[in-house]
């Protein structure tokens, strides 16, 4: 059922996408409260789930409950996802970006004034986008190592 969807989306509810992972709307609140998802909202401010979401937040289960890592464990994770090297930031940019700069969170949970990120909305962005599944940053990693 949920192949022939796009991956990004969004198309849940709140409620049907708590129900489709076997948790709580309270722990996807939780999430989005400390910056791991962005849902989509709406003009009314209800939120959408992607596939892309469900795929993330499954990630995120499984480090917290599998390999026991706790929330700001993966903040710290996504925060090391070279962000700069995806959106090809300049050495300007990065001098004023507090993502390049800090590892307490994904780039995602930052303000990018005076960058290439500043207008963009980051659930948009590439970053953000392409690595919703755990392997997906594993190999970014890998292949920039390279």
């Amino acid at each position: 059922m949920l192949e022939n969807i796009d991956n990004k989306e969004p198309l849940f509810p709140i409620s049907t996408a708590a129900k489709l992972l076997n948790i709580s709307v309270h722990t996807l609140r939780m999430y989005e409260r400390e910056g791991l998802i962005i849902p989509f909202k709406k003009e009314s401010n209800q939120r959408l789930y992607s596939k892309a979401d469900l795929e993330r937040i499954e990630c995120i289960r499984k480090a917290i409950n599998e390999s026991k890592i706790s929330i700001n464990g993966i903040k710290t994770i996504y925060s090391l996802i070279p962000c700069w090297s995806v959106m090809n930031c300049s050495h300007k940019d990065r001098k004023n970006c507090k993502a390049y700069n800090e590892h307490t969170g994904p780039c995602w949970n930052y303000e990018h004034p005076k960058t290439i990120c500043e207008k963009r909305n980051c659930r948009d962005c590439d970053v953000y986008q392409k690595y919703t599944q755990c392997n997906e940053i594993k190999e970014l990693i890998k292949s920039i190592s390279r």
